[in-house]
């Protein structure tokens, strides 16, 4: 009968339980589970049906280090899936594809998992971790950075990763916002809104530099809005924010679907975005691009930024052998259309 996991001292049975069961040495177990010739045949199936019995995996991250080999990144969406917010949008889709790339390329297997899974078996076995998301407050990279493994993180550095020797790659946030800021200007708008999870590191760098490009100009931020990530969110802040009575004639939003679900607001209220208020949203997404009208949005190559956070990892892992990159913040450009 098979003992949980919880029974074994360590969490998981080991080949010391497996030896004890069986009543032979540990490295007479290691030979049996490696099929060696060693091991008599009698004896060796006798250590695989107890292995089997106990329920007993490999701890493959320890036998990568045993061999001097790294063969396997697990990569752990942060992100809650829904109708609205689907996981076949370029995040996370786009940057798995880059990912998958370099380490194919390197010779690495890919485990994918969501945060839910964060911990699990397959998370910890693995040789190092991509995490696509910090979350907010970066809930999750202390979560995974508690392994002692390898970590490399889609998002914004503020100083929180870096105290913990965590790699953070993502793309230029503050000129993003910067970006934003430039072309409501030259549109001569005066009135503009932040919309957007600022307790979100990436979101906190592209409200910063919205604001920064604003400084010594005759516009203001004249609010803030808080949302989830989803055009939903997007147009119940909106709604808010029209039903208090603030006059706006510029918008900034985290995301293209915060944006999209603004619009919608907006048009509900008789607002009409491009004429009546500039819109500007973040990813340059294919929402944005089929939007009507269609929204002008700051673009980040998902793809590339996938590569970049692999060979970011890879580089850690071995650095004799996959150097670090010159730099782990992808440019990011404005993609005008008729918000």
């Amino acid at each position: 009968m098979r003992k949980p996991d919880s029974a074994y001292p360590g969490g998981r049975p080991t080949l010391s339980d497996i030896a004890a069961a069986v009543g032979v040495s540990k490295i007479t177990v290691s030979r049996a589970l490696r099929d060696s010739d060693l091991v008599k045949p009698e004896v060796k199936q006798q250590i695989r049906d107890t292995a089997a019995a106990m329920g007993y995996r490999p701890n493959l991250a320890a036998r990568d280090l045993r061999l001097r080999q790294r063969k396997r990144i697990s990569v752990v969406i942060d992100m809650e899936a829904s109708a609205d917010r689907p996981m076949y949008d370029p995040y996370p889709l786009a940057l798995l594809g880059g990912i998958v790339q370099e380490c194919a390329t390197a010779g690495l297997s890919v485990v994918l998992t969501t945060s839910d899974g964060s911990i699990s078996p397959e998370t910890q076995d693995a040789s190092g971790i991509i995490l696509l998301g910090q979350g907010a407050h970066h809930h999750a990279v202390h979560e995974l950075a508690a392994l002692g493994l390898p970590l490399a993180v889609w998002g914004a550095d503020d100083g929180v990763e870096r105290k913990m020797g965590v790699a953070v790659v993502g793309s230029d946030n503050r000129l993003g916002g910067q970006l934003a800021a430039r072309h409501m200007l030259a549109r001569g708008r005066k009135k503009l809104v932040f919309l957007g999870d600022t307790s979100h590191a990436e979101l906190s760098d592209r409200m910063a530099g919205f604001g920064e490009a604003l400084t010594g100009t005759d516009a203001s931020l004249v609010g803030e809005l808080p949302c989830d990530f989803t055009s939903e969110g997007g147009r119940a802040a909106m709604q808010a924010l029209i039903a208090d009575g603030v006059a706006f004639d510029g918008l900034f939003a985290g995301s293209d679907l915060m944006a999209i679900g603004a619009m919608r607001a907006m048009r509900d209220a008789g607002l009409l975005p491009g004429r009546d208020v500039t819109v500007v949203g973040y990813d340059d997404s294919p929402a944005a691009a089929s939007h009507s009208p269609g929204l002008t949005s700051v673009h980040q190559n998902w793809t590339a930024g996938g590569q970049l956070l692999a060979a970011t990892l890879l580089s850690t892992l071995d650095p004799t052998r996959y150097p670090a990159p010159i730099s782990r913040i992808l440019a990011t450009e404005l993609t005008i259309r008729d918000s």
